[in-house]
């Protein structure tokens, strides 16, 4: 099953006696556990949680576990992570996991226990008899990265969830710095929503104020500042960085890294490449590609190539020690914003 249909059972408090949670988001992982956790154990009592690292211990302990009845309350909640017997090639390790004893268990599981198997990995086995097992006894979440095309939907229902609009141009930002993390776009959007209030609207300054700025993030906002001839605004983002400990070089190779994509968007565009064409083209995530095509249109190639040498130079002047590399970033940023 999907994720959020998985959730929205355990929401309702629809609890099953066996879970298997697997995929490369933890986030989701993360979520559905604490939700299944708040109903098993509502007093918040941990007297009746057990958990296990099956790298560490046999899954026969775990269900003999399971059969014990809990010293208090009316249900036990065993979380058992890193399920590697599901894996296509299982890692060996020291001791043999008798996965008939899983399989003989799902067909009659105890009532007052509830297992989740946490497998986090991007693909199980779905030929081995104990996933069949799984899959017909208990209930299988995918939890694996939301695609592309989802992340914008995803972002609005969050945002509708804690009563805040987001204007379209702060979406951007959104979707540029925090798509890969959704545990970090889950607390920028909490923090967001503190600051606006319930029924308040994001817009783009306020995301750029207050989210939680990288070098990523500020590299395109340093191209922004370029493109608005702002040296004021270049400088003041690159202090902000400095404070963030990061170095001149790195920013240089940052600030090269989306000239270099605008100018080969721009390229492609010229010979009537698609969005989707492009992102094959250059093997980079669609969110770089949609950026650099809406800042294509502010250089012409000769500026885009101009900009790459004068970074190339900067580069080389700090390595080969040339100049100071802190001065030399600041007349970089100078050179750039010149029209």
């Amino acid at each position: 099953m999907a994720y959020s249909e998985v959730l929205q059972q355990v929401k309702k408090k629809q609890i099953k006696p066996v879970y298997l949670l697997y995929g490369t988001e933890s986030y989701f992982i993360q979520n559905i556990t604490k939700y299944i956790t708040k109903a098993v154990l509502p007093d918040e009592s941990n007297d009746n949680l057990s958990t296990y690292d099956l790298e560490e211990t046999s899954i026969q302990e775990v269900i003999a576990d399971a059969e014990t009845y809990p010293f208090f309350g009316e249900k036990k909640l065993i979380i058992a992570s890193n399920a590697t017997f599901l894996k296509a090639k299982p890692d060996k390790l020291s001791f043999e996991h008798d996965l008939e004893v899983l399989s003989h268990y799902l067909t009659n599981p105890v009532e007052y226990s509830v297992i989740v198997l946490i497998a986090p990995y991007e693909k199980i086995d779905e030929r081995k008899k104990v996933s069949k097992a799984l899959k017909k006894n208990g209930v299988i979440a995918a939890c694996n990265p939301i695609k592309d095309y989802e992340l914008k939907s995803w972002i609005t229902n969050l945002a509708g969830s804690l009563k805040i609009t987001i204007e379209e141009d702060a979406y951007e930002m959104l979707e540029t710095e925090l798509s890969t993390d959704l545990h970090l776009l889950r607390n920028e959007l909490t923090k967001l929503a503190l600051y606006v209030g319930e029924g308040g609207v994001v817009t783009k300054e306020i995301a750029v104020n207050l989210i939680s700025h990288t070098a990523s993030n500020s590299s395109l906002l340093l191209v922004d500042a370029v493109i608005e001839q702002n040296l004021f605004k270049a400088i003041s983002i690159y202090k902000d960085l400095e404070k963030m400990k990061e170095e001149p070089i790195g920013l240089i190779a940052l600030l090269a890294f989306q000239f270099r994509t605008i100018l080969r968007v721009k390229l492609l565009k010229q010979k009537g490449y698609s969005q989707a064409q492009m992102q094959k083209q250059l093997s980079t995530h669609p969110y770089v590609i949609k950026i650099a095509m809406s800042r294509e249109s502010k250089f012409t190639v000769g500026r885009l190539q101009d900009i790459i040498v004068k970074l190339t130079e900067a580069d080389a002047n700090i390595k080969q020690g040339k100049m100071e590399k802190e001065l030399a970033f600041e007349l970089l940023l100078h050179d750039l914003v010149q029209p």
